[in-house]
């Protein structure tokens, strides 16, 4: 019987956790970004049957023209290089959507810097420090409160509510994009996990085990086969810093301190620290595994996410901890490359740590990136529309059924697709990031990036050794007490 996955259903069942933290039943939810919680299993079989023909129908109407009189360039800078598009769904149907949009727009110039997504983030927190963003840019949810004050980004409210696709809109996905009431961004690309271990299952079988265990101490055990194999357990990249946080400890620190606790963070109502003992109990696990353990590959923080990534390629190391964009990266690689390989890699949570008490299967979800416009185009307003076009294009149902109908993918707008049509592979990552586990936000998709740029420099020396968990927590809180009291 044929199955209809619509993308409204997505972002009823990812967004789960984006406007209360993550506290409630089953909900799957924020790439990020990757965040009031609805149960996964009853949006699912609420969704199944709705909007479908909805979000196509008015997707194909919106879609149909574009009425932009502005005739001139528009600077546009974002990372989805074509090295990243390879395999990558958002990126992919992001660079797809922005050449039709110009194709549609002859007499606009799109001016485009592509960075690869390390450099970007550099690049785009310079420019923005020089008051000298470009006309559109993709805002990473830590800056909005942040730039918005500054008055560097465009106060998109009044666009976002007013959109052709307002009706397909999930709202909760806003949230990273909101200051004081006020939307400054389109949620972009395509909602999906930051933390999901990638596992090749006929390892862990020849390990003793049908599939990735479910605790820290099984999988320590199964370390010695692993090594006696000459392999590594788990391979990790933290060279850009953030990965630790994003792709592991923004997920672990849940089984420590329940939902609540990063909902507190975010509000900055006073009623959670970075020092809360639960935090640092979490901070202390990850010191102890990466660097008290053998199971993760020793050159860890040298080693980009890509290097790591290519370990679990080439059969080094019998998983891997990591985003939703390598998922798509390695599926793309193995496909033709590896069959078997291919079919036998599987999808998991970070498994309980033994001292966690609010372990759930938790797996962080989101849209960690919006479209966003430099305030400065608002003195063109011909300009200014143009902007908010290629806005609402690259974010709207011609995305997101692109998206949808080439990966199993959702986005921020409405689009249907058959999910049956997809091979095992693609249905399992499905399942894992949409249906089968509890959703919660990705710490740097909210708060400043000021915050975590301390937690993740000096997480990076803990798990070196160089330094206690307790003085990691305790300086981090010390960069958000100075971020409330801007």
């Amino acid at each position: 019987m044929k199955k209809k996955i619509v993308s409204t259903l997505l972002c009823a069942a990812m967004a789960a956790t984006m406007l209360a933290g993550c506290g409630s039943n089953g909900d799957a939810g924020t790439d990020a970004g990757t965040d009031a919680n609805t149960s996964t299993d009853a949006g699912t079989d609420a969704g199944t049957d709705a909007g479908t023909d909805a979000g196509t129908d008015a997707g194909s109407d919106a879609d149909a023209g574009s009425d932009v009189s502005y005739a001139g360039n528009i600077s546009i800078m974002h990372f989805s290089t074509s090295e990243e598009s390879e395999g990558n769904g958002g990126s992919d149907g992001f660079r797809t959507c922005l050449a039709k949009w110009q194709e549609e727009n002859p007499n606009i110039t799109l001016d485009e810097t592509v960075l690869a997504n390390g450099d970007y983030k550099t690049q785009i927190a310079t420019l923005a420090a020089a008051d000298d963003l470009p006309d559109v840019f993709l805002l990473q949810g830590m800056n909005t409160i942040s730039w918005a004050a500054q008055g560097l980004v465009y106060d998109l409210t009044d666009s976002i509510t007013s959109s052709p696709y307002a009706d397909l809109y999930n709202m909760d996905y806003l949230v990273p994009f909101t200051a004081d009431g006020k939307y400054y961004a389109y949620p972009a690309l395509t909602g999906g996990t930051c933390t999901v271990v990638v596992y090749d299952q006929s390892m862990w079988q020849a390990a003793g085990y049908d599939s990735f265990p479910t605790t820290w101490a099984d999988v320590e055990a199964a370390d010695a086969y692993f090594n006696d194999q000459g392999i590594d357990t788990l391979a990790f990249g933290n060279q850009g810093q953030w990965n630790l946080n994003s792709c592991f400890v923004s997920c672990l620190g849940y089984q420590y301190t329940g939902t609540e606790w990063f909902s507190n963070i975010i509000a900055g109502n006073g009623e959670a620290a970075f020092t809360d003992p639960e935090f640092v109990a979490a901070l202390t696990e990850t010191q102890r595994l990466f660097h008290d353990t053998d199971l993760f590959n020793k050159d860890f923080n040298a080693l980009t996410n890509e290097d790591a990534r290519e370990r679990y390629i080439s059969g080094d190391c019998a998983a891997y901890i990591c985003g939703n964009w390598d998922v798509s990266y390695i599926q793309a690689t193995l496909k033709d490359s590896d069959p078997d390989k291919y079919n036998n890699t599987k999808f998991a949570v970070l498994p309980q740590a033994a001292d966690a008490t609010k372990y759930e299967k938790f797996q962080n979800i989101g849209l960690g990136y919006g479209v966003a416009i430099s305030s400065k185009v608002a003195d063109d307003p011909e300009k200014l529309a143009a902007c908010i076009d290629l806005a609402q294009y690259l974010t709207g149902t011609e995305f997101s059924n692109y998206v949808g109908e080439n990966y199993a993918l959702g986005g921020f707008c409405g689009s249907s697709f058959d999910l049956s049509k997809f091979d095992q592979f693609t249905q399992d990552f499905y399942n894992y990031s949409y249906v089968d586990n509890k959703g919660c936000e990705i710490y740097d998709s909210y708060v400043d990036g000021s915050v975590w740029s301390v937690l993740n420099t000096e997480m990076q020396e803990m798990v070196n050794g160089d330094k206690d968990p307790a003085t990691v927590a305790a300086d981090t809180q010390a960069a958000y007490e100075a971020y409330l009291a801007q």
